[in-house]
């Protein structure tokens, strides 16, 4: 998905917010947002996707700042606020996999740009899908032998499990997270600090610091398991515009919250629809 219109101001924003972030020196601060506006300027293309564009703004705003986990205190806190709404709303669905299935996309509700306190009167609303190919996801994991899936923010792992289990009763399933820091999204050091690495079990890193998914900057041991898996489930909008630039296959499943308007015109819903939609 190339970026839109709206692209260039959220980008924006997110430069401000990452070099805020990043350090509590107003000089360095400075330094950073220009070095990010910079990249922003010199990068910016309707020829390019909004997550090429990010990833190269936050590694200026890394070697600037010398901090290399800009997000590791928010984090933290989306863990602890995560967990705690898993527990709340866990008993409103049921054992199914479309049940499991919600559960996950609830979970991709949560996003940096939000208060805690939205995140979590969202999360309290029921859901419904959109794009609704639960019966595609059904029916794909009964002969799908291996399956890859694709975590998004820290918090989210929380709600991922339900649906990892469920598929891991029929098939091999792994857990790929990021391979360094990178906005919120969730590492091998996040998902340990969750309490959840042994409870997962099957567990990878792309090896890349990419918003999204670029395979041309990760292992090539993802790699390999992204080309040999009979399903790939991928959560959250960055997944979505990453993957969406590669040929359709059938056999990818996006499932994701569009939270902001660019992404819910390429799917055709409304503003925060949640979405699960094979491609």
């Amino acid at each position: 998905m190339k970026v839109g219109s709206y692209c260039r101001g959220c980008l924006e924003k997110l430069i401000y917010q990452a070099a805020g972030t990043a350090t509590p020196d107003p000089e360095l601060r400075a330094k950073a947002i220009e070095a990010g506006l910079a990249v922003l300027e010199s990068t910016f293309s309707y020829d390019r996707s909004a997550p090429q564009i990010a990833t190269e703004c936050h590694r200026a705003i890394r070697r600037v700042t010398g901090n290399h986990d800009v997000y590791r205190e928010m984090k933290a806190r989306e863990l602890k606020m995560a967990e705690r709404m898993f527990r709340e709303v866990r008993r409103y669905y049921g054992e199914d996999l479309r049940s499991y299935v919600k559960i996950a996309a609830l979970g991709n509700s949560i996003d940096f740009f939000k208060d805690p306190a939205t995140v979590a009167e969202e999360m309290r609303m029921p859901l419904d899908f959109a794009i609704d190919h639960a019966d595609q996801l059904e029916q794909k994991l009964e002969s799908a032998m291996n399956v890859l899936y694709l975590s998004d923010n820290a918090g989210e792992c929380f709600f991922d499990l339900p649906l990892l289990n469920k598929i891991a009763a029929r098939s091999q399933v792994i857990y790929a997270v990021k391979g360094f820091p990178i906005q919120n999204d969730i590492t091998l050091e996040d998902l340990s600090q969750a309490g959840l690495t042994e409870r997962i079990g099957n567990v990878i890193t792309n090896g890349s610091d990419a918003v999204g998914t670029d395979l041309s900057s990760s292992s090539k041991e993802f790699r390999a398991h992204f080309e040999m898996a009979d399903l790939v489930f991928a959560k959250g909008m960055a997944n979505y515009e990453t993957l969406s630039e590669l040929p359709g296959q059938g056999r990818v499943f996006h499932c994701l919250m569009a939270k902001c308007q660019p992404i819910a015109d390429s799917l055709g819903t409304s503003l925060n629809s949640y979405v699960l939609m094979l491609r």
